[in-house]
Formats: C-alpha cells, sequence, structure tokens
C-alpha cells in the first residue's frame, strides 16, 4: 500500500479496509486489536471500515510510540480531501437529497434502459433446432420456481433495493398478453433449512408444501397441453456472491429431478437458467432443446427476458469465465499455462484420452461451455483475417482486420475477441489471452471488418524481477467469437 500503490503506482487518495478487515487480523494471529491497527496505520491504511480499531485504540498506540502524529495526520488529510472534493464541505448533504430520488431512480428512461440492456448480457448457451425465439402464438407452459420469486431477480449484494419494483417472468408476462400457464413443478430445494439460508436480505423463498408428486402432477398436465415448456431454474440470488460457498455447483436436486421428469414428456423444452456463477450443466445440456442463461437481470428483469424468449431482443452476451463439465475440473479458465505434457490439438478437439499426458480418464479436458461463448438467434461467419505485417518492432503496430458476416435470418450484435500467445518467454506464458474486443451490430445478410491495432504493450508481462517488459519472438493471434473457435495468424516481435 505504501511502496507498489503509492511510490510506484502513484496514489494520491485514501485507502479503506473492507468491513471490519483490521479486526480480523486478530484471528489471523497477528496481535490484539491496539496492536493490528497500529499495524495497518503504519502500512498505509487510513480509514477503518467499521471496526473501531482506530477510534479505540489509536490514542494509546500514539502515546506509547506505536505510531506517529504525522502518521496520523497524513490518513487525516487524503481522507478530508476526498471530502473536499465531493463537495462535502459546502454541503454536507448534498447526496442526501431525497427530491432527486424521486426525479432520478425508477423513472421510465432508465427503466427502458434497464430493459432493453439486459438482453444484451444474456447468454444463449444452446439452441437447437433454432426452437428460439418462440412464437406469441404458441401456448406455453411455465414451469419452475424461479418463474414467480420477484424479489431475487436484482442478484447478490442488492439488500437497499426496492424489491416491490422488481419484474418477474410472471409479472412481464401477463403484462405482454402471451398465452400461458405457470405451475411451479417443484420445491426450490428438497431441503427446507437449506432454502431458509439462501432466501435472505429480504429474498424469501416460498415454501410449498405439497408432495413432490402433486407438483409434478400439475406441472405435467399443463406441459401436455402446451406448444413449448419453458422451465425457470437455476440460483437464487443468495446462492452466489460474498459468504455464498457451493461445494455442489450443480443446480438443486429437485429442480434436477423436474427437468428430468419433464423431458419424458416428449415436448420442446427451453431452461431459462438463473445463476450468478458458472454451473455444471452437464445433465441437463442433453435434456432440453434450448438454454438461455439470463443471470438475475435486474428490476426489468421479466420484460427483458420476454423481449429475449420472444424475439424482440436478440441475446448477445458472451461467458465472462468458463463453465466446467462437473465439479473435478475446477478450476478451468481459458488462459491457463501448458503442463509438460500436454493432450496433441486431436485429442483436444475429439475428446480422446492420451495416456501419460495431461488428461481426464472420465471426461474432456475442454470446458463444457468456454470462456467468451455465447450464441445468437443468427449466425455469424469470420473470414479474411489479415495481419498488415508479420513483423512488430518497438515502436511500431499490427493492424488486425477480419471479416464478420451475418448469414442467418435476424438482425444481431457479435463481439468478435482478439487473442494473442506468446509462443516462447523467460516466463512460461498462457497459452492465451485476450487482448482486445468489440461488439457490433450487422444485420441480416451484411458483412463488417472489424479492425484491432497490436503494439509492444499489448505484449508486455512481468518478467521474475518484476518487470514490465515485451520480449522478441514469434506471437500467434488467434481471432473469433470465443476462445476456443478462432482464426489463427502469427507475427514476430523483433
Amino acid at each position: 500500500m505504501t511502496e507498489v500503490l503509492r511510490n510506484q503506482w502513484g496514489f494520491k487518495g485514501f485507502v479503506v479496509t473492507d468491513y471490519t478487515a483490521i479486526n480480523e487480523m486478530i484471528n489471523h494471529g497477528v496481535g490484539d486489536l491496539q496492536t493490528v491497527s497500529a499495524m495497518a496505520l503504519n502500512a498505509g491504511v487510513d480509514m477503518d471500515m467499521v471496526g473501531e480499531g482506530f477510534l479505540r485504540t489509536i490514542p494509546e498506540s500514539l502515546e506509547q510510540h506505536k505510531v506517529t502524529l504525522d502518521k496520523i495526520n497524513e490518513a487525516c488529510r487524503l481522507i478530508l480531501e476526498a471530502k473536499y472534493n465531493l463537495g462535502l464541505f459546502n454541503d454536507p448533504y448534498l447526496y442526501c437529497d431525497t427530491n432527486r430520488v424521486k426525479n432520478d431512480v425508477f423513472t421510465p428512461e432508465n427503466k427502458n434502459i434497464a430493459r432493453n440492456y439486459a438482453p444484451e448480457t444474456f447468454v444463449l448457451l444452446k439452441n437447437d433446432n433454432n426452437i428460439l425465439p418462440l412464437k406469441k402464438t404458441n401456448k406455453i407452459a411455465i414451469i419452475g420456481p424461479l418463474a414467480n420469486m420477484k424479489e431475487n431477480m436484482v442478484g447478490s449484494w442488492s439488500v437497499a433495493a426496492d424489491f416491490s419494483k422488481n419484474i418477474s417472468l410472471l409479472m412481464g408476462l401477463d403484462d405482454s398478453k402471451i398465452n400461458y400457464q405457470y405451475a411451479q413443478g417443484c420445491e426450490f430445494d428438497y431441503n427446507p433449512e437449506f432454502i431458509k439460508n439462501v432466501g435472505i436480505f429480504g429474498k424469501p423463498i416460498k415454501w410449498d408444501g405439497r408432495s413432490a408428486d402433486e407438483m409434478f402432477e400439475e406441472a405435467k398436465n399443463i406441459a401436455l397441453n402446451s406448444d413449448i415448456v419453458v422451465l425457470t431454474l437455476g440460483e437464487s440470488a443468495e446462492m452466489s456472491g460474498e459468504s455464498s460457498s457451493m461445494s455442489d455447483i450443480r443446480i438443486p436436486q429437485s429442480q434436477r429431478d423436474l427437468i428430468y421428469k419433464i423431458s419424458k414428456l416428449n415436448k420442446p423444452v427451453v431452461l431459462v437458467l438463473f445463476n450468478g456463477r458458472p454451473l455444471d450443466l452437464s445433465e441437463e445440456l442433453p435434456l432440453v432443446d434450448a438454454v438461455l442463461d439470463v443471470w438475475f437481470p435486474g428490476t426489468e428483469a421479466g420484460n427483458s427476458i420476454v423481449d429475449a424468449l420472444f424475439g424482440d431482443a436478440n441475446p448477445s452476451g458472451k461467458l465472462t469465465t468458463s463453465f466446467p463439465r462437473n465439479l473435478g475440473q475446477v478450476p478451468i479458465y481459458y488462459s491457463h499455462k501448458n503442463t509438460g505434457r500436454s493432450l496433441s490439438n486431436d485429442a483436444l478437439k475429439n475428446c480422446k484420452f492420451e495416456k501419460f499426458r495431461s488428461n481426464y480418464l472420465d471426461i474432456c479436458n475442454t470446458p463444457l461451455f468456454p470462456f467468451g461463448y455465447g450464441l445468437s438467434y443468427t449466425n455469424f461467419e469470420y473470414s479474411n483475417l489479415k495481419l498488415s505485417n508479420d513483423k512488430l518492432n518497438k515502436n511500431g503496430k499490427i493492424n488486425i482486420t477480419v471479416d464478420v458476416s451475418n448469414t442467418g435470418g435476424y438482425d444481431g450484435k457479435e463481439i468478435v475477441q482478439l487473442y494473442i500467445r506468446d509462443i516462447v518467454g523467460s516466463v512460461t506464458r498462457p497459452v492465451k489471452e485476450l487482448k482486445g474486443f468489440e461488439k457490433i451490430f450487422i444485420k441480416k445478410g451484411e458483412t463488417k471488418t472489424v479492425s484491432f491495432s497490436i503494439t509492444t504493450d499489448d505484449l508486455k508481462f512481468y518478467d521474475y524481477n518484476l518487470n514490465y517488459i515485451a520480449e522478441p519472438g514469434e506471437f500467434e493471434v488467434f481471432v473469433g467469437g470465443n476462445s476456443e473457435d478462432v482464426m489463427t495468424s502469427k507475427f514476430m516481435l523483433e
């Protein structure tokens, strides 16, 4: 906080801890409250969030010469400067104007923005036979507990949100006058104690109380009387985020059982997935025709999901993390380093086992869904990857262009991604690193050229001595719609 943050990086602001972080140093075995508070102040912490260690012990530490008055004054100065720059010296209540809240929050304009942007975060993971988007003339069966849990739509760490303003999927369907029937289908989880633990902060999960057979029978009846089944399943908001660890990253067993039973009814099935983390979907994926990952889309959740399901919006999100095939694959990420016995490209692509190589006996090395993955209601084709030069000097740049064509039946947005690999380095380098991306709108039948520029700054890394350098040698370029489906080229850094 002093040598790196201030001296090397030149940071001029103040440093505040997380909630009671100084107090928690006691549990680490560093010392009592007075000791750890003095250590924190001397290390460069300026504000103690809530723990009161500074408030209660710093005067005594000053008397005992464990901290200096200069150190206290420096922390105070930085905090007062921040308050001054925020305008709080002129008006201490500058940001507490209740009229401002009335005028700025939940305005029609803001609600419309929330509704329109949410589908750009939705990730279409599967869409066999182009079952999505649905037709508004279809008879729809909505089944699953998440369809009617409006309080959970704003996700984790939203304890100050106005849950009464949230739009559930059922509310969105009602507003759109879609022909649907609803059944909960199953309890959120078989364990009521678990439901209690993940239904906190004003986001309660209703325990239905009927038997599993009775709940499924209701769902079965409306499913058989429909053209399409939409399952609304996954996590509650408080199943992910801070202090929400799970030893099993599958959706709850009650919901998995529901998917299995519904899949036996020979109806087209769309899974609308609510979640705040990568999940193991290996069991569910073969049982459904489409998967739309909507995460927790915010206040306008229901309206935005309806827009995406029925084609008024085209999902265009991409995964910002890899989805594993099962928990045993974790950690799994696209920018890993190679092992000494890495798999051949053929084995990776075709899921072949190779003895005495770094792979599993029972599953493929590749993730279920790779980093950067996401489908669209239309199709995008990449072609004509070009580099302006196959050599890059210290002060130069290489322009990279690729043509992206919309060959499907809908207008849509695509996120074009650029990855680089440093093939040889003094420090082992990742197999790929994301170096750029651009989201573009392409009308159906249209082709656009996307450009990226590479300079030596894009190739730098920290060596063993923590020098930020770019080393001469060969580099590989990858461009595509996700981290695995890419076109490739190479250049030399001189």
